[in-house]
């Protein structure tokens, strides 16, 4: 099977530098962030910017969206960490985590992720831990608990689950962690790659867990736990293909479907069920980050999603016969 993706529109007004994160929101807007320390609001019909942040010295790393698409979470490279009411397009909670004082063994964060059930947000950096912590317009940014990896690896990236139950760690070193969030305990380790993972995506029912890595592989995990306890049947498969760093990731909102993109200059659309390629987009420099969009596609439609990468522009693309 393959599938063709069509390309809509660009954004009117492209970044200075590269975009390092994506996110195509449930209020079907999207978000950007550059290396160029912005990040820009776009509306997804006309490709129009809404709103723009005024840039930060640094470049923004790290970026998420809650499921309500009204609030915006993002990382500078240093480690401010920022809350936008992407509505009125305030930042509405600060925190310097590289600041430390007393007894305080808060890390610079690099990777940010928020809870969906809302109250917290997960970080991950130097150390291989994941620290949560608050949202509350009173206490933003305040550590609530530090989740141990018991590895000294850096923190790649973080993500939680759908269903805000867990959190998904990525190492430089090619590891992922799983933290369940009630017992602040490490459930799950996989050691599924042999180079640094870049991102990972959860399965709409956070009963799978893609991975997207240096080692030019994207893997797939089963992250059910069995009644015994134990961990589920792990890495179940590896798709393989691109002939560079896989940089991004992210799974359709019906599931059936993963994007990739490369610094191969490419984007591909797997099939989960099927463990194959069905598409493959040429784009014109190293692709940062993709994201599909939130709304459940229409029959027979592959749905859509945006990309952006090296060269700052933000790209919307649709599945052939999709409005």
């Amino acid at each position: 099977m393959s599938l063709a993706f069509l390309h809509a529109h660009d954004c009117s007004e492209p970044h200075t530098d590269s975009v390092w994160g994506i996110a195509w929101t449930a209020t079907d807007s999207v978000v950007s962030i550059s290396a160029d320390g912005s990040l820009k609001q776009w509306d997804s019909t006309s490709g129009q910017a809404s709103h723009t942040q005024p840039p930060h010295t640094l470049g923004l790393v790290s970026l998420d969206v809650d499921p309500t698409g009204k609030q915006a979470l993002y990382n500078t490279l240093e480690g401010l960490t920022c809350l936008l009411d992407t509505e009125s397009a305030r930042v509405i909670g600060r925190y310097e985590s590289y600041t430390r004082s007393g007894n305080d063994s808060a890390e610079p964060a690099w990777s940010v992720s928020l809870n969906p059930k809302g109250g917290t947000y997960a970080s991950t950096g130097g150390s291989g831990n994941i620290s949560i912590h608050s949202t509350e317009s009173a206490t933003f940014g305040e550590r609530r608990a530090t989740l141990p990896s018991g590895r000294s690896k850096f923190g790649m990236y973080c993500k939680h689950s759908p269903d805000g139950t867990r959190v998904a760690m990525s190492s430089e070193a090619g590891q992922i962690y799983i933290f369940d969030l009630a017992s602040e305990k490490l459930v799950s380790t996989y050691t599924s790659h042999a180079m640094a993972i870049r991102s990972l995506a959860w399965s709409p029912d956070a009963q799978l867990l893609i991975s997207a890595s240096e080692d030019k592989r994207l893997t797939l995990h089963d992250v059910r736990h069995s009644p015994s306890g134990k961990p589920g049947s792990g890495a179940v498969a590896t798709f393989t293909g691109h002939s560079s760093w896989v940089l991004s990731t992210d799974i359709s909102p019906d599931g059936r479907l993963a994007l990739s993109g490369s610094s191969d200059k490419t984007i591909k659309v797997w099939d989960i069920g099927a463990r194959a390629s069905v598409s493959t987009i040429q784009d014109t420099g190293e692709v940062w980050s993709v994201s599909w969009r939130p709304k459940p596609p229409q029959h027979g439609s592959p749905g859509a999603f945006v990309s952006a990468g090296e060269d700052g522009i933000v790209r919307w693309w649709r599945g052939a016969g999709a409005g």
